[in-house]
């Protein structure tokens, strides 16, 4: 038998995942590891802690399914896009805890970057706006902060990654510094034209390039790993989005995805041209194989599964996840709460990061179901936000495809009222690990292992389409309270 390992690195918890050669899964394990909050609005990781999570189910998942090195035809890696790490290039320590994506302890460094002029021509490169989301300004955080960092750095004694470049550091001891360019396009330092690291950002934010990973393509040669029994080469590295974007096959322009974890992320394939979004969505590269870049558009969402999450556990009227669709069920129909889960501020379109959550719409009869009502119904609301916003720069309405995945997506009730939010139909496949499986099939491809574009689309099975069944009057009525509600939340 021959097997891909793929590693998934997520906000909460680290996955291994072993594929056969008919990208079926083998065998699973999974860490969670822990989150910190030092400060409001500050989210943190423990680099040595994920480290030994990845270690640690990579050599679990093994050992369950009795797979030895020499049956791993390679390693796929797929990661939490953003967050930052800086480490000691001698010692392999890092200076500080990685920054989560979801931290917003730059927004006065994006708000400075704005008023002086630079988010048009930092954009008009990267494709992206100044939001603390991005790395680049954590990693400008670091040097300023930590005592000694900017010295060493500029000494060339330091080394910047997202987590797939610490990832692939680590298993390599030292030998590999890359990433891959879906993770590049994430960073606020990738200029996603011309294919490389843009120096004029590098210098306003006072970032030493010597600190970069080299760019690599998503499917090629990333370096060898003795650190689980035996060599087995890492053959395929995206950003957790955009694998998700190849799990679902989306490799045709008008092709979208829409992940539901922690957060939502919905990307459009717009083909192998960047659209510079009129509605502040993202430009972004969706994958880069052979050296030819394919782009998408792209909407993020802060708070998705994380809000069902809240429900569990500070509201904690659930007590397990799948409860949040049962109890929503049971809700007063007449009752509209609108919850604006803003807990780490508005993602895309709205980009307000110092926004917090907010509640509308309560009467002496609203309970758990109608809160838990509410939650979902957030969801769908900023993916439609994230819908229109994409249907108005792409200009091709009829010919959009979503495709949905992650955790939320198990649950029918929550992909009904998604259906019935966006007046259109949404499809959910047979393989639900569609982030893991896209890192496994770059690997895998690289590898020799796994069919081209044209026949992993083949594999795609469609599981359920869920079918509108609410009249326009009241979708657009749910969702202009929903409007009105962040424009209140907006303003508080």
């Amino acid at each position: 038998m021959t097997y891909i390992l793929a590693i998934d690195q997520g906000t909460t918890s680290s996955r291994a995942i072993l594929f056969d050669k008919q990208m079926q899964r083998a065998a699973t394990a999974q860490r969670e590891f822990t989150q910190h909050f030092p400060q409001e609005g500050w989210v943190e990781h423990d680099p040595e802690e994920i480290w030994d999570s990845v270690l640690t189910v990579c050599r679990e998942v093994m050992e369950t399914a009795g797979v030895s090195p020499e049956q791993i035809a390679g390693i796929g890696i797929t990661n939490q896009r953003e967050t930052t790490v800086v480490w000691d290039k001698a010692t392999g320590k890092p200076i500080h805890n990685a920054i989560v994506w979801q931290d917003r302890r730059t927004s006065e460094i994006c708000a400075g970057l704005r008023k002086a002029g630079h988010e048009d021509r930092v954009t008009a490169q990267t494709g992206l706006l100044l939001d603390p989301y991005f790395s680049g300004t954590k990693v400008k955080w670091l040097l300023d902060t930590v005592p000694g960092a900017r010295d060493r750095a500029a000494a060339g004694a330091l080394l910047f990654g997202t987590i797939d470049s610490f990832l692939i550091w680590r298993l390599t001891e030292g030998r590999s510094h890359v990433t891959d360019a879906t993770n590049a396009a994430r960073t606020l330092l990738f200029d996603i034209h011309a294919g490389e690291w843009s120096t004029e950002i590098c210098e306003l934010l006072d970032i030493p390039t010597n600190m970069l990973p080299q760019v690599c393509d998503c499917a090629t040669d990333f370096g060898r790993t003795t650190l689980l029994g035996g060599e087995i080469a890492i053959l395929g590295v995206a950003g957790d989005q955009q694998a998700a974007t190849i799990g679902q096959a989306c490799f045709s322009p008008g092709m979208m995805k829409s992940t539901y974890g922690t957060g939502c992320f919905a990307l459009l394939n717009t083909g192998d041209q960047p659209v510079l979004s009129k509605n502040r969505l993202l430009t972004t590269i969706a994958y880069q194989l052979d050296g030819q870049r394919t782009y998408a558009l792209e909407g993020s969402i802060f708070i998705a599964g994380a809000a069902v999450q809240w429900l569990r556990d500070a509201v904690k009227i659930i007590d397990a996840a799948p409860q949040s669709g049962e109890l929503a069920a049971q809700a007063d129909p007449t009752q509209h709460v609108v919850l604006v889960p803003a807990f780490t501020g508005l993602g895309a379109p709205y980009w307000k990061p110092d926004c917090r959550g907010a509640m509308f719409g309560l009467t002496r009869n609203s309970g758990r179901a109608e809160i838990a009502r509410a939650t979902l119904d957030s969801i769908a609301f900023q993916t439609r936000d994230l819908w229109h916003a994409m249907q108005g720069d792409w200009g091709a309405e009829a010919d959009v495809i979503l495709r949905v995945d992650g955790g939320m997506s198990a649950s029918d009730w929550t992909m009904q009222g998604l259906a019935n939010c966006l007046g259109a139909p949404v499809d959910r496949p047979v393989m639900q690990e569609t982030t893991a499986l896209g890192a496994a099939w770059l690997a895998g491809m690289k590898a020799g292992v796994y069919p081209d574009q044209a026949g992993f689309s083949k594999t795609w099975e469609l599981d359920r389409r869920f079918v509108p069944d609410q009249s326009d009057k009241d979708r657009d009525a749910a969702y202009a309270r929903w409007q009105r509600a962040v424009q209140a939340a907006m303003t508080f």
